[in-house]
This record gives C-alpha cells, structure tokens and sequence, in this order.
C-alpha cells in the first residue's frame, strides 16, 4: 500500500499501538505512521507547532522570506525548501499542510491543499470573505470522510471552554436567550502604508502580496515579533479582516463552542465611520440565530475596539475583561474570559434550586494539546474540534457582519445559498477580488 493509504485506512487503538490491515502491529511512533508535513510558512505561529510535531515527519517548508526559510531549516534540515507555496504542494509524498501564512492567503493555500487529498491545519481565520469560507466548508464536507482539518483557534483547547459549555446547556442561567462577546484592541491607520523603498533581496515581495491587489512596498508591514506581526498589517481590507477574524477568532469561539449554532438569518452592523482602506476600530454587529433541539432562537454579538455590552450589574466592570463572553438567561448571566468564568443568579429563583450539576464522570474530557489532536486525527477518526464546518460557520458569520456594517442595513441572509436577499450591494461584499492569475481553485 502507498504510505498515504496507509495512514487513512490505519486503525489507531487505545493503548496507542497501529494495526496495519495486514494485520501486523506497530508502535505509535515506527517511521512509516508518521505524517509527512509541509509548513507553509515558517516563522511567527509556526514557531508555535515546533514541539507537537516531534513525532512527525517536517519534509517541506515554504516561506516567501528566505531568511525565516533558512532558520526553519536548521530546525528541520532534511525538509526540502521553496518560496512558492504552489510549487510546495506538488511535492508527491506529502500527507498533510500547515498554514501560517498571512490571513488573505489561508483560504488560497487550503484550498489548494483539500484539492489534493492533504489533511489541513490551517491558522485563524480560516478566511477573509463570506465566500472563501463557504468554498472550504464545502470542500471539507465533500472530504471529511478522508481528511482531517483544523483551524488554529489553539485557546479551544483551555478548560474553560468545555466548563462554559457545560453550565450553559445544563441550565445554570435558566433559558438562554443571548449572547455576547468582545475584544478591547485598538489598533488604528489612517490607510495603506505609502512607498518606501525596495524589498529586500531575500524576501519575495509579489509572492507576500500573492491574490491580494497590489500595493507598493514598506517596510512597516514587516515589523514586529514573531506571532505579532500580524498586528502590522491584518487591518487592511486587502490583507486581513482587523479583530474580527483576529481575536474575534479566539473570543467568538469561546461563545461559539457553548451554544450550537450554524449560520444565522440576519446580520447588523455599526462602527467607526467606513475606510476603504482599513477595517473598523471601533465596531458591534448583532446575527440572529435559530432555535435547535436544546435552545430557542438566540441573538449573538460582537464588539470590539470601544463598543462593549451593557454590564449586568453596575458593580461588574466588563471593561477589565479584555476579551470575553456574556451569556443571558432566563435565571441570570454567566461572564467568561479564556480562563476563567462568573456566574450571577437573578430574580427570585436566584437561590439556583433549579440548576442540577453534572457529575464528575460526564464532565466533557479535557482536548489535551491542540496539535496534536490534529496530527491524531489525520491517522485515525478524523475528529477535530475546531474543523472547516465549526470554524466555517462561525467565521462566516463574523464577516457576514463586517459586510452589514459596510452596507449599514440590517441584512436578511439565505445560510442555505449564501446570499443577502434584501440587499443586492451588500451581496457584492460576500466576495474579494484577486489579482489576475490567483485562483482559489488550483
């Protein structure tokens, strides 16, 4: 059997041993039940995936910066090397991809990869308009049952998460009704940055513009640390999608994960006054969610840079929260960051006689890392918690927001068939235009 075979058709048991379908058995860790892995994109979050790939096989890196390639390949020195991701994807003994690449490039790169039978790790967000998410949730439902994908939303993973979505299905806040999540950064430009200078010799400029329109170059998009350089350009329309798909990534899942829903029916927006050129500081949009087998119909929200939720109490400062989530119920409010969570009961039922704990043994099992739940998935079940359909959905509709609040009218919106059906401008947004000769189907 080809080795890519293998590892789809790999049976992974319990005590951590492989059973070959001929029947023979392998430790976890024998060579061939390693993944072969490219990084596309080798220096900020990469750095990140370092120690959870141990285990694996690293045979491709590509940077558009070849001293970051050159760095990443003493790490890995026997991975072979290139500046252009599509050249990268053609190498034949390839299992999987990991994407660390700048944000209007995720959905190019996975595409591209889903296209060719590799499982997907692709960082947040996983895309940076309403249609290149839908194009990779569709692609991935068509292959889930083949390939294993995630989004790098990696604070998933803190038992936070699993201890909210616990105590708001289990009525800890009665019925829910709302809710709302924020982030507090405030990043803001007056527009693109101007020209200033030439690229220097060894970073491939055209290739880190890739799909996006042209802009001259500056070096200010190429400042900051590793994991933080982000902050230097992803608030350019043409670059990124500013703290929606940011940490509206992180902080909308912490939400997301608690309350079931898909994609909503209406959308509404409002914020800084509109910059073509760079995404909104300050903003809030508001989807309207349908009821499903557990809740009825939910209002979701979010804020950002200023714009935050009315506090529950007068007493409670939400302002020193820097990006959290309130929930609303019928008996009260549960308020949660990252790590932590408060739960404040209301009326006169606040004695909370109604709520029932679960016990212990049915508490959700804790993820573990991150990573590796990935890795493990591409060799065995498939089963991810932050896949292209969680994370699609959730991502589509954060975008949907930024297209109402372009448009500024609330947005009537068919989930079904992706489209606005009340507002044909707004439907112009759903999509981003690429330079000539990019194409999301490679």
């Amino acid at each position: 059997m080809q080795r890519r075979q293998f590892l789809k058709s790999a049976v992974v048991t319990g005590t951590g041993l492989v059973i070959l379908p001929s029947g023979t058995l392998r430790g976890a860790g024998a060579p061939s039940n390693k993944l072969n892995i490219a990084l596309i994109g080798t220096w900020g979050r990469s750095h990140a995936y370092h120690g959870s790939l141990a285990d694996e096989n690293v045979v491709a890196l590509c940077d558009v910066d070849e001293n970051h390639l050159a760095s990443a390949a003493e790490k890995f020195p026997h991975a072979k090397k290139y500046v252009d991701w599509r050249e990268c994807l053609e190498q034949q003994d390839l299992d999987a991809v990991m994407v660390a690449t700048p944000d209007h490039t995720h959905a190019f790169i996975s595409s591209w990869a889903l296209n060719r039978d590799l499982h997907v790790y692709c960082e947040k967000p996983l895309a940076n308009c309403v249609a290149e998410a839908r194009l990779l949730r569709a692609k991935y439902l068509k292959k889930k049952h083949k390939l294993a994908t995630q989004v790098g939303m990696q604070r998933h993973a803190i038992p936070n998460f699993n201890r909210v979505r616990e105590l708001i299905k289990d009525g800890v806040i009665g019925e829910l009704r709302n809710v709302r999540a924020w982030g507090n950064r405030q990043l803001r430009r007056p527009g693109y940055l101007p020209a200033q200078g030439r690229p220097p010799k060894h970073l491939n400029y055209d290739l880190w513009l890739g799909p996006s329109p042209y802009h001259p170059y500056n070096p200010g998009y190429f400042s900051g640390g590793p994991g933080m350089n982000c902050l230097q350009w992803n608030m350019y329309w043409d670059f990124g999608s500013g703290q929606v798909g940011d940490m509206g990534s992180h902080t909308m899942d912490l939400a997301w994960n608690a309350i079931d829903a898909k994609l909503p029916t209406s959308a509404k927006g409002e914020g800084d006054p509109f910059n073509p050129e760079v995404t909104p500081v300050e903003l809030e949009t508001s989807f309207e969610h349908p009821a499903n087998d557990w809740r009825p119909a939910v209002r979701v929200y979010w804020y950002q840079g200023g714009a935050m939720p009315t506090p529950p109490k007068r007493f409670i400062d939400l302002n020193k929260i820097g990006h959290g989530a309130m929930f609303k119920g019928t008996e009260g409010f549960l308020v949660a960051d990252f790590n932590s969570r408060l739960i404040l009961p209301l009326g006169k039922n606040g004695d909370m006689t109604y709520y029932k704990p679960r016990p212990k043994e049915k508490l959700i099992p804790a993820l573990g890392n991150f990573i590796k739940e990935w890795t493990k998935a591409c060799k065995g079940d498939l089963k991810t918690s932050c896949d292209f359909e969680y994370s699609g959905n959730m991502i589509e509709q954060l975008l949907l927001g930024l297209v109402a609040y372009r448009v500024g009218e609330t947005l009537e919106y068919d989930g079904k068939n992706g489209c606005v059906t009340n507002n044909s401008a707004a439907n112009e947004l759903l999509s981003n235009t690429y330079r000539p000769g990019w194409t999301l189907e490679g």
